[in-house]
């Protein structure tokens, strides 16, 4: 088993919330881990991105190499698109709908959507909607996530046990919303078409 994840988005989106829980349910399972991670400039919006590696097998490098990532999980969705050269050709974009527009020239969206319905294999949910009638936007990230999960050979479980540990030391009602959040992702009908 090797799955290799292009993780991004925009500083504050939560991306590392999403390699930890990814990071913690791997270990759990057994699996080699190698992340590298390149930050933006959060404070103001940034994009950031993880590479994230999990193999059960010892993994030599960190950096996923162009046209080789099974996945990229993205919480943005033009950041989804700035890194489709790293994705495979049967590879899958999990993204979310929402823009963060943080430039002035940020593309129209219709055209980023238009191009993200274009690929043959992906999934394209508004999950700042879905987490904001669960309670709070912020959980926008274990939405995605959970949207994502399937297409990780990683226990359901497991992930929610890593966000159990992960949020643990928040209030209970931390961890209830970004489980829920976690099941609504998973739960999402898939509109996708496939190869």
């Amino acid at each position: 088993m090797k799955i290799d994840i292009i993780l991004a988005g925009v500083g504050g989106q939560g991306i590392l919330s999403i390699a930890t829980v990814i990071g913690l349910a791997a270990v759990e399972s057994g699996l080699y881990l190698k992340q590298a991670e390149v930050h933006g400039m959060s404070q103001r919006g940034g994009d950031v991105q993880s590479h994230l590696r999990l193999s059960d097998k010892e993994i030599a490098s960190d950096l996923i190499p162009m046209g080789r990532a099974d996945l990229i999980i993205s919480v943005e969705p033009m950041e989804g698109l700035r890194y489709l050269s790293y994705l495979k050709p049967d590879g899958w974009l999990i993204t979310n709908t929402s823009p963060f527009v943080n430039i002035p020239n940020y593309p129209d969206i219709e055209n980023v959507l238009a191009e993200i319905a274009a690929l043959p294999q992906h999934i394209a949910l508004d999950a700042v909607e879905i987490a904001g009638k669960l309670g709070t936007k912020k959980a926008a990230n274990m939405v995605i996530l959970g949207a994502a999960s399937p297409f990780m050979e990683i226990s359901f479980e497991k992930m929610e046990d890593a966000i159990r540990f992960l949020f643990g030391k928040k209030d209970p009602e931390t961890v209830k919303l970004n489980l829920d959040a976690l099941n609504q992702g998973r739960a999402y009908p898939l509109h996708t078409t496939t190869v």
